[in-house]
């Protein structure tokens, strides 16, 4: 029986306090409650699409702002994706999706070889869905990657409508993620880098 992939992670500062538990092979089951609907939204995209089951519960000062809230359960969530991944042996290590909805194209790819860095381009002329700056949605990408160590670029290809824009990235990321984070069984659990490690 292989080994379950799961991960319960905690942060608490004087900004947010967070819990999350994410498993990687799970079914799209997610429990969501950060205080922004929005995001609760997006993450619940994220989680039906990437096919794994989230649970996130966060307490942040969103009468400030959203952004420590947004921006922590990147961290959150990456320290999990790490955590939950092991040793990384025998996953696919790259992930890669161009997704369509609507009048919009997005085109996530991911690298899970421990040198984070973020490539994003998302442009539209509204910045907010009701309260919610989408510009958000890059601080989460960054302390994802910075977190979880991965190489993300992330592209909307083109798309007017700021909802259904930051909607169609979090489904490809999602599905980027799927792809990077599954067990290839041709590998036979080796590690993949031909370096012997991923540093």
């Amino acid at each position: 029986m292989a080994e379950e992939r799961i991960a319960a992670v905690s942060r608490k500062t004087t900004e947010t306090n967070i819990a999350l538990t994410l498993n990687l092979d799970g079914t799209g089951n997610a429990v969501i409650a950060t205080g922004i609907p929005f995001f609760d939204h997006l993450l619940e995209l994220f989680t039906r699409h990437g096919l794994f089951d989230l649970e996130v519960t966060a307490r942040g000062d969103v009468d400030v702002d959203y952004h420590h809230t947004v921006e922590d359960v990147g961290l959150v969530l990456g320290d999990a994706l790490r955590e939950a991944l092991g040793n990384k042996l025998g996953i696919r290590r790259y992930g890669f999706f161009i997704l369509p909805m609507d009048e919009c194209l997005s085109r996530v790819a991911v690298d899970l070889g421990n040198r984070p860095y973020l490539a994003y381009d998302v442009d539209v002329a509204d910045s907010y869905v009701r309260d919610f700056n989408i510009l958000l949605v890059k601080e989460f990408c960054r302390a994802l990657s910075n977190s979880v160590g991965a190489n993300l670029h992330v592209r909307l290809e083109y798309g007017e409508d700021a909802h259904h824009a930051v909607e169609c990235v979090f489904k490809c990321l999602a599905r980027a993620l799927d792809m990077a984070t599954g067990i290839d069984p041709r590998t036979e659990g080796a590690l993949p880098s031909t370096k012997g490690t991923l540093t």
